[in-house]
């Protein structure tokens, strides 16, 4: 049983070490051609979360992030709080740096250093990634709401507003 476990870590070892010489040896281009959102995409995400949240009867804030977790666009609804504009954009980051739905890592980490201590996370529901062919381009996310399953709802409603030209982008 050793030995095979011994030949396994070997094959192993040997294909990580053949697969990275690969990628050493092969040259790199100079520039890297990087799809982002324009303003009116972000801006369309943002005003049909905040149309969905109104047809709810919610007020609420809507931070759209580009692919870097910078902000591009955020609204607040008139009687949405100064500090759903604070959630709103940590939803957004969180999404986009997991790639998953922000409500989807609850109770994934612990310990006194984990992942959600880090300034700017937060993992509650209410925000999404935002996908163009398959490439990671931004987040949304929602905050303002009764509960956070509402927030995603009109997340959603904003990433559908524009998924139809996500999907037929290059």
């Amino acid at each position: 049983m050793f030995k095979f476990l011994t030949r396994i870590l070997a094959f192993g070892l040997l294909t990580l070490s053949v697969a990275y010489a690969a990628t050493v040896d092969s040259p790199q281009p100079v520039l890297v051609a990087i799809k982002r959102m324009s303003l009116e995409s972000a801006l369309k995400v943002a005003q049909a979360a905040v149309a969905k949240c109104r047809h709810e009867g919610v007020q609420i804030a809507v931070t759209v992030v580009d692919r870097s977790g910078q902000v591009q666009v955020q609204l607040r609804d008139v009687l949405a709080m100064d500090l759903a504009l604070l959630v709103s954009r940590d939803k957004a980051y969180t999404a986009l740096s997991f790639n998953t739905p922000s409500g989807s890592l609850e109770g994934r980490f612990s310990g006194a250093y984990s992942v959600p201590k880090e300034p700017g996370m937060l993992l509650a529901a209410g925000g999404l990634p935002i996908q163009a062919g398959g490439q990671l381009i931004g987040g949304v996310g929602v905050s303002g709401a009764p509960s956070g399953t509402t927030d995603e709802t009109c997340a959603k409603a904003g990433l559908q507003a524009i998924q139809a030209d996500l999907d037929m982008a290059d």
